[in-house]
Parts: C-alpha cells; sequence; structure tokens
C-alpha cells in the first residue's frame, strides 16, 4: 500500500472498506444547522461526500457560539444554512454543498428527498423527527437520527420500509408534547416552539460523529445500528444499544410505489391543470374524471370564525404558514376556529389555486385518489435538471456525479 501524501483522502483509503468513489457519489440531507448539524457537516465535507444539503431556518446568535464549531461572530444575524455551507465549502472544495434557508416541515418537496441516499436528522423537537420520519418511510429513504441534552445524547439508525421507525417508538407523552405546541385550535404558537435545551459542545461532537459513523455504514452497505438507539450518558460514561420493536399499525409505515413524473411546477400549475394532465393519462381507465382530488400532507386553511363576533375571515392559506397571532378575532380578540381541508377535489374553487398555493411545496409527489385507486404524482419539472431551482442547489451538477449517484442505493432491507 503506498501512501501519496498528495491526495486529500489518502489515510481515508486505507481503512479497507473504504470506497472513496461511493462516498464521491453520495447525496445526502442534513435537516438542521445547530451545534450537532455543525458537527455532522463538518464530518462529511472532511471525507468529501459528493453533495451535502443543509436546511435550517434559523440565524446564527452569540450563544451559538459556545457550541458551534462552523460559526463566528462575524456571521451573527445570518441564515445558519447559508453559513454552514459557506465554512463547509471552505473545509472542503471538493463537496457541493447547497444551503436551503427554510423549515423542513414546509420548504422540502418528497421529490428532493427520494433524490438522496440518506437524511441526517439535528433538529431538537419530536414534530420535525416525526415529519422526517413519514417523508423517509415514504421515499423508502434511511435517515439518522441525533439528539443531545447537556452531556447526554443518542443516535438513532431508521432504515425503511421493514424495521421500525421514529413514531413506532413514541410514547403517548411524545404526542402530547407534539400537541403542545398547538394552540386550542390548531394554530401554530411560535412562543412554544421550541424551548432552549442545555448542551456542551462535547456531546455534539460525540453524537455528530456516531450520526456520520453509521452513515458510512449505510453508504458502504455495511451492518449498521437499524431499528436502534445509541444511548451515551456523559455522566457516567456509560453507552448501550436498544432495538426498537416494529409497530405493525404505526401510521407511519407507507412507503410510496410506482412514482408518475407529470412535467408539473408547483409554483404554475394549479391542481386543475394537474387534474387534467391525469385525465389525459389516464384516458383508458373506467375511473370518472371528476372524482380525483389531492390528499394534502399538510392542511390547509379555508377560513377563521369568530363565534363571538359571527365575522368569518377568509384565510386560503396552508395550515402550517398561519401564526398564533393571526388565530385572533380582529374585531374583539377572541380566538378564531379554524375551517380546515386535508383534500383539494376536482373542480372544486380550491382547485384553481397553484399547487404552491395551497401548501405544496416544489419538487413534491403528491398523493391522488379517486376513491378507488391511489396514485404518487412527482412534480418532474421542479427537479433541479429541469429547473435549477435554489432549493435542491445552487451549483449545476455534474452529469458523472448524478448518474453514479442514481445507480448507487444505500443497503436497504
Amino acid at each position: 500500500m503506498v501512501i501519496d501524501d498528495s491526495d486529500r483522502y489518502s489515510r481515508l483509503k486505507l481503512i479497507a472498506w473504504w470506497e472513496q468513489e461511493k462516498i464521491a457519489a453520495a447525496r445526502i440531507l442534513v435537516v438542521g444547522a445547530g451545534a450537532l448539524g455543525n458537527e455532522v457537516i463538518k464530518n462529511l465535507a472532511l471525507m468529501g461526500i459528493g453533495e451535502i444539503n443543509i436546511i435550517d431556518f434559523d440565524e446564527v446568535q452569540e450563544s451559538n457560539l459556545s457550541r458551534s464549531v462552523l460559526f463566528r461572530a462575524s456571521h451573527e444575524g445570518q441564515a445558519k444554512a447559508l453559513v454552514a455551507a459557506e465554512m463547509a465549502r471552505d473545509l472542503n472544495p471538493d463537496c457541493r454543498i447547497n444551503p436551503i434557508a427554510g423549515n423542513v416541515l414546509t420548504d422540502v418537496g418528497l421529490g428532493f428527498v427520494a433524490d438522496m441516499n440518506l437524511v441526517i436528522c439535528c433538529v431538537d423537537n419530536r414534530e420535525a423527527r416525526l415529519w422526517i420520519n413519514r417523508m423517509c418511510w415514504k421515499t423508502n429513504r434511511p435517515w439518522i437520527d441525533g439528539g443531545i441534552q447537556e452531556i447526554n445524547g443518542v443516535a438513532k439508525v431508521f432504515c425503511p420500509p421493514l424495521g421500525a421507525c421514529y413514531e413506532c417508538a413514541m410514547t403517548e407523552n411524545d404526542y402530547r408534547l407534539i400537541s403542545l405546541r398547538y394552540s386550542c385550535p390548531l394554530l401554530r404558537k411560535e412562543d412554544i416552539q421550541q424551548g432552549k435545551v442545555p448542551t456542551a459542545p462535547t456531546i455534539a461532537s460525540i453524537i455528530g460523529g456516531l450520526q456520520v459513523q453509521e452513515a458510512l455504514k449505510l453508504l458502504h452497505q455495511l451492518p449498521s445500528a437499524e431499528g436502534s438507539a445509541l444511548v451515551f450518558n456523559g455522566l457516567s460514561n456509560n453507552f448501550y444499544q436498544t432495538r426498537y420493536p416494529r409497530r405493525p399499525n404505526c401510521l407511519s409505515h407507507e412507503t410510496y410505489d410506482e412514482i408518475i413524473d407529470l412535467p408539473l411546477m408547483a409554483k404554475t400549475a394549479t391542481a386543475d391543470e394537474l387534474f387534467l394532465q391525469l385525465k389525459k393519462q389516464r384516458a383508458s381507465q373506467t375511473s370518472s374524471d371528476n372524482t380525483w382530488r389531492i390528499l394534502l400532507d399538510r392542511d390547509f386553511l379555508i377560513s377563521l370564525n369568530c363565534r363571538t363576533c359571527g365575522i368569518d375571515r377568509q384565510e386560503r392559506t396552508p395550515l402550517s404558514r398561519v401564526t398564533a397571532d393571526q388565530g385572533f378575532c380582529h374585531a374583539c380578540g377572541e380566538v378564531c376556529h379554524p375551517f380546515t381541508t386535508s383534500e383539494i377535489e376536482c373542480d372544486s374553487e380550491l382547485a384553481e389555486n397553484t399547487l404552491f398555493e395551497l401548501g405544496i411545496p416544489e419538487y413534491d409527489i403528491l398523493k391522488v385518489s379517486d376513491g378507488q385507486e391511489t396514485l404518487f404524482i412527482k412534480l418532474q419539472n421542479d427537479s433541479p435538471q429541469f429547473s435549477g431551482h435554489a432549493t435542491a442547489s445552487e451549483n449545476k451538477h455534474s452529469d458523472r456525479v448524478q448518474s453514479t449517484a442514481a445507480e448507487f442505493q444505500p443497503n436497504q432491507r
């Protein structure tokens, strides 16, 4: 074995099972760019992961500087995703690093997740984890969760479609804590969005390292801790692994098969246009054209009703975009009650809106049903190769890396 000191990855290649080609072809989504996300992004960049996509809606604060290796005082007030991407590019120019200053709950389409080899979760709330879990199950993509508090932490590995998932291990208290993030009429409360979790940079390094190490195993199709939690207690230095049982009736166990590509874009195509495309494609089918409906992943708020004043205020916006302040009556200050829908029916008034206006993000995979059959529709013209929009990438991907990544699939069981 000849060690080439001019090769950035020469020491890594000395590992018997290491394949730098697989690392360079890998496409990974990192959700969250806080202390834990910083460690994960740093490790992925040092190893030369081909494409690292980072999503975070927050900005750098001074309190982040004691725990986040990529942030500097000069970054205060800037978007965490943009700063983390800039600093990671400086660590390794070989990596294509694409920041998304947005919320994973509202701004990431399933098509984008399906293009990844795996997802690494570095968020600090159950709601986002449950959403990521369901996105990964629908697209059949493994994901690695991480959580830290004080000097304790846990890393969890989930590999759809057969093993246990994040929701399989959720308790009644977990569901209760998720529900606390909403007010009585289900309008989002920013002031209880997330408590401040005490953490040290040491545990972020430990758990972030575990997450990336499990990602390496998946990328190389080595045995991993799938369906398990790797738990570290920093006070006692105890480390143990526990395996989750698969819950047969778990609501997250839905995988989208036989996805149909339609040449549509979320920001320009209306629901009516989607139904028209379906009508053309399914002309030989027996189902009635006017029975199709989109089954929304995100509830759509039609109006807010004040029962005190009798005022019905039209909203026409995704419920996830409504703040708690907007949920009060402008006249009397009482809490309004929302009228929402989770379906967009063919030929309905709502179907005149664009898909994006209905809360459907770019490059999503839609679930459409006529009551007899269910179809999964990908908004293909939102994909990077068609649109080049910033959600997927700031940079053009090389054809070589794209084709290699498309052929490579991580370990699936």
